[in-house]
């Protein structure tokens, strides 16, 4: 029997990265294995991938020797960059292009690269409908990886386009909130555009049957996502699964931009450019491909069935 090939797993305590571990384990006749990629080995999160059967190393990604160290001798890596931990573009870079050049250094035979649109190829810096933030972006956190896509050429790469995580509504508090009339509303600038979303497990699924088809879609876009939906659709979702009345609350883009919390500014110019151009972001997210790379995609009424007891509705 051949030795299985390892796919270094970026992120690999987080939600994507730990998808992908879970669902490479999780496939006992696959002909993978996961080395799990993270700054703290001992942490609880680490301590279960071993438990998986994973490998588990450190590697900072700041840090362009233990990346190296990390990739070598793997067959293949998920390069994945978190925005959120720090809201800074250029640090998204610089970790990006370390693991860009490590996977070169590697010699890699396929990585795949979770990214997003570059929003300036539609709404210039020039363009006032939206703001322009940190002096050249539209949206932060998806120009940095966008523009990151170039660090990759000369590697085999697949540019793995996801979408929005319904654990938003759980862990980055967009679930269904009383208004001053008591009654309960998801909030989003869209007006009746449909937003795709995904459970954040599942990009991790869709991600191994990438790897699982080989290097075919090396160079090309795949995008994922388990629905595209309204706003008044996931309220209807809402409503049938927590047993009460949840309404769909469309604001203005500069209103959502001025509530105040950390990245609202950019979640309001994300939601804006979703809903300007719905069908240039809907189209290349096709629900046919997420669902053949992963039999088990959720819809968003199976995720809501399994999650509904950890949605806040405070």
């Amino acid at each position: 029997m051949s030795e299985p090939k390892i796919i270094a797993v970026a992120g690999a305590t987080g939600a994507q990265g730990g998808g992908l571990v879970r669902a490479i384990h999780a496939d006992k006749a696959g002909s993978f294995r996961a080395r799990a990629l993270t700054r703290n080995p001992d942490s609880d999160k680490a301590k279960a991938l071993v438990d998986l059967g994973a490998e588990v190393v450190a590697a900072d990604f700041d840090d362009a020797a233990s990346v190296q160290a990390a990739f070598t001798g793997a067959y293949g890596a998920y390069c994945v960059t978190n925005f959120w931990e720090h809201f800074s573009p250029a640090k998204e870079q610089a970790q990006a292009r370390i693991m860009a050049a490590a996977a070169k250094a590697a010699r890699l035979q396929h990585v795949i690269w979770s990214t997003l649109e570059d929003t300036r190829k539609r709404v210039p810096l020039s363009d006032d409908r939206m703001p322009t933030l940190q002096e050249k972006f539209k949206v932060p956190h998806f120009d940095a990886k966008g523009e990151a896509d170039a660090y990759f050429a000369g590697v085999p790469t697949t540019f793995l386009l996801t979408s929005f995580y319904w654990d938003n509504f759980i862990y980055f508090g967009m679930g269904p909130k009383p208004g001053p009339d008591g009654k309960l509303a998801v909030t989003f600038p869209m007006g009746d555009k449909k937003l795709p979303g995904i459970a954040a497990v599942d990009i991790g699924r869709c991600a191994y049957g990438i790897f699982k088809e080989g290097t075919v879609h090396a160079g090309k876009y795949v995008g994922i996502a388990g629905e595209h939906l309204t706003g008044a659709q996931m309220a209807a979702a809402f409503t049938e699964a927590l047993g009460k009345d949840v309404g769909y609350h469309d604001v203005d883009p500069e209103v959502y931009r001025g509530f105040g919390f950390p990245g609202a500014d950019d979640l309001g110019n994300m939601f804006q450019f979703k809903r300007d151009f719905e069908a240039d972001f809907c189209g290349p997210r096709d629900l046919s491909v997420a669902r053949r790379l992963n039999p088990q995609l959720q819809t968003f009424a199976a995720w809501l069935a399994a999650h509904k007891d950890n949605i806040p509705t405070q």
